[in-house]
């Protein structure tokens, strides 16, 4: 079972001067424990085996009172290297330099948490015993005028860390991927690092020519690893229902989404106001968003959001709201617990009148359908987006509609300028990841979902300034993702788009394709760029698995059987390039070591906009979905007609090119699954080289669904089938 080692650290003043991190990093603690365990010599090995153990261990939890930073002074002081004076202390004025000094305010009653997790064997309990041992001895954290003292406790498991810090005062940051802050920690060789620099500065300075002139030499550096940590916000799930035990759920109208939010938030107001009347200015500033007495309202990573969540995931669901996350973000002013309290078992009426309960839950299953904490490419909104002034529709007069009706150089426009609104609207929530393809409509996604004009009444914005929106990123997003100027009024609520996520990476090609370009070149020409980003990924040094290349790690040609591996599609008649895994042309669940791989693609071909693909030209690409559903290379269908020519794989002996396309087109689809069709050729040939290929129809007596890609140069787009809608 996991346990857990606490080291709390309290500063004596509330002041830290370390410079360049916020909140200090855990390699200034672990440096710390250093400099405390050899301040009376030579570390002993069981000291240096403790810390090497620490030193491995994956990065802690930090937990950190709000820091504020101070006035900026200047002080002059002479520097540490009065031997370059030869130690004459009547030549300190030449060595005096400025010191900018700007400390970190805190509460000096709330500590320092650092919280490392590892696994409770004989060894490592003793390890984290000799640590403990360690922190007793810390005595300064930051620089040397920031006093402190610590102690080490072990925890027996990680639920007791979490109650820990469900009531701290203060910040908590986890190591996150993608995260807001790089903190540095200490890393394999950061022990050693230490020790080297140490033993070097006794040898810095040195005499040279004749004793006449003193030179110091450069300190190497100390070794860690940066890190990316992230506060997040706390989580808060609750239920719409009638009242009473066993009560069912209240099913609230999604175009009324802004007016279900403001009655939850003037309740939760309500009832921390009459609670907590010290903290009124808080609860107007951080709950409400508005202004007191004419004061800033703050920064918006402060506020708490009311996320509404219409109920999702399935084809006839009704998009009713049934639910309601609630976060609150730890850098804020009020209390987790607090604002818990305020929302749980709040009373107030639906859209008809009729009393409702809003109770807490721990069932998270409707959260997966919004990518809580899982990333995804395609975002669609199922509430439309507030976007600002400059993105505002021209209105058009519901008499006049024939007179003012828009052109299509007006819309585009619209739409353009929709589109940079997009592109702020995500800055301000606190997105890096760069968009690649921006759709904007003011017709929902979903069959069930509202057009934007039912949103506009009680929501204090024009109906002009919503849209709804569809974001291909360049990168996977992790939800929840909520956008526009009425993210806290449960407008711009986003969900994932699942199925164009898994196993697919679909380019439209905007420009430069040239008008001979031959599939089979724009193909390899895409496997080549597909490897070499994924070599990139890896590193240089690395052999890459056939799953990427198609070829075992001897060179010799992969059997698809043996070892799936990608394919390269490309699609003329709509301009597409398409890179399909294994798992999606068979039709059938992705393997573990699959969906691995599929993770280093997926980071591998993060902001792919060109391809160079020799004669068929300088391709510019725009990252695109794809719906299965709809999509003619997807959607089942019964009739399939050629995109690119069918190779044969085997040439049947003894038969005319007729007969043995058939043949061995019935294997290949025996082989892959699909029942066998009534074929229709429509041009055979035989090319040098290559052999029997052909353009052909396909009747199912049923309809099946593609992708279908079929025959011997099916991993290079070759045997690509589109289906027929009618």
């Amino acid at each position: 079972m996991p346990h857990v080692l606490l080291i709390s650290i309290r500063l004596y003043e509330g002041r830290y001067h370390g410079w360049g991190d916020n909140p200090p990093s855990p390699a200034r603690l672990f440096q710390a424990l250093v400099a405390g365990a050899g301040i009376g010599g030579p570390l002993c090995e069981n000291d240096k085996n403790a810390l090497d153990w620490l030193e491995g261990l994956e990065p802690p939890v930090i937990a950190s009172p709000r820091l504020i930073r101070g006035k900026f002074f200047r002080n002059f002081v002479p520097n540490n290297d009065l031997d370059a004076k030869r130690g004459d202390h009547r030549r300190i004025a030449d060595i005096r330099t400025d010191k900018k000094i700007s400390p970190l305010l805190f509460n000096a009653r709330v500590p320092f948490l650092y919280a490392w997790t590892f696994e409770a064997a004989e060894n490592s309990r003793r390890h984290a015993n000799t640590i403990c041992a360690l922190a007793k001895r810390l005595y300064q954290f930051g620089r040397g005028m920031d006093m402190a003292w610590a102690c080490g406790e072990e925890l027996i498991n990680e639920t007791a860390l979490e109650r820990r810090l469900e009531n701290y005062p203060g910040l908590v940051y986890r190591p996150l991927e993608g995260g807001d802050k790089l903190l540095r920690c200490p890393g394999s060789g950061m022990l050693d690092s230490l020790l080297n620099r140490y033993a070097d500065s006794a040898k810095q300075f040195r005499t040279v020519s004749a004793g006449r002139k003193i030179t110091r030499s450069t300190l190497p550096q100390t070794r860690f690893e940066q890190i990316a940590y992230d506060s997040p916000p706390k989580r808060m799930l609750y239920e719409l229902r009638e009242r009473g035990a066993r009560a069912p759920f209240v099913v609230w109208p999604l175009e009324q989404t802004a007016k279900l939010v403001e009655k939850l938030r003037d309740s939760a107001a309500k009832r921390l106001r009459d609670a907590l009347p010290e903290k009124t200015r808080d609860i107007e500033r951080v709950l409400i968003g508005r202004k007191v007495n004419g004061d800033d309202d703050g920064p918006t990573t402060e506020r708490v959001r009311i996320v509404p969540l219409p109920s999702i995931g399935h084809l006839h669901a009704d998009y009713g709201i049934r639910r309601v996350l609630v976060e609150v973000p730890t850098s804020g002013p009020l209390r987790i617990d607090d604002v818990n309290w305020a929302f749980a078992g709040i009373e107030i009426t639906d859209f008809s009148g009729k009393p409702l309960d809003v109770t807490p839950t721990e069932s998270e299953d409707m959260l997966q359908h919004y990518g809580v904490d899982d990333g995804f490419r395609v975002w669609r909104t199922i509430t439309p987006a507030a976007l600002p002034e400059s993105a505002r529709r021209r209105r058009i007069d519901p008499e006049r509609t024939t007179q003012e009706a828009k052109g299509g150089a007006e819309r585009r426009g619209e739409q353009e300028r929709t589109a940079g609104a997009v592109v702020h609207a995500l800055r301000h929530a606190r997105l890096r990841c760069r968009p690649g393809e921006i759709r904007v409509q003011r017709e929902p996604f979903g069959a069930h979902g509202g057009r934007v004009e039912a949103f506009a009444p009680g929501a204090r914005f024009a109906k002009e300034r919503l849209w709804h929106i569809e974001i291909h990123f360049n990168e996977p997003v992790a939800g929840p993702l909520v956008i526009g100027d009425g993210r806290f009024l449960g407008l711009g609520v986003m969900a994932p788009v699942r199925q164009q996520t898994e196993g697919i990476h679909a380019f439209t090609i905007e420009a430069g394709l040239a008008a001979n370009a031959q599939p089979g070149d724009v193909t390899r020409a895409l496997r080549r760029a597909v490897i070499a980003r994924v070599q990139q990924e890896r590193g240089e040094n690395r052999k890459l698995e056939p799953f990427f290349t198609g070829h075992e790690l001897n060179g010799a040609a992969a059997q698809s059987e043996t070892h799936p591996h990608l394919s390269f599609l490309f699609d003329p008649a709509q301009r597409r390039l398409i890179v399909a895994a294994p798992h999606v042309i068979e039709q059938r669940t992705p393997k573990q070591q699959e969906q691995q791989y599929w993770g280093t693609l997926d980071k591998a071909m993060a902001g792919f906009r060109e391809l160079l693909a020799g004669t068929a030209g300088r391709l510019t690409l725009t990252a695109t979905s794809i719906d299965p559903d709809s999509d003619s290379l997807f959607a089942p269908s019964r009739i399939w007609s050629s995109v690119t020519p069918y190779q044969v794989t085997r040439h049947k002996k003894g038969a005319g090119a007729t007969e043995a396309l058939l043949a061995d087109l019935r294997t290949e689809c025996r082989r892959r699954g699909f029942p066998v069709p009534q074929v229709t050729p429509l041009e055979i040939r035989g090319v040098p080289n290559i052999g029997l290929t052909a353009s052909m129809k396909l009747e199912f007596n049923v309809a099946v669904a593609g992708p279908m890609v079929l025959g011997k140069s099916r991993h290079f787009g070759g045997g690509l089938f589109r289906g027929d809608p009618g």
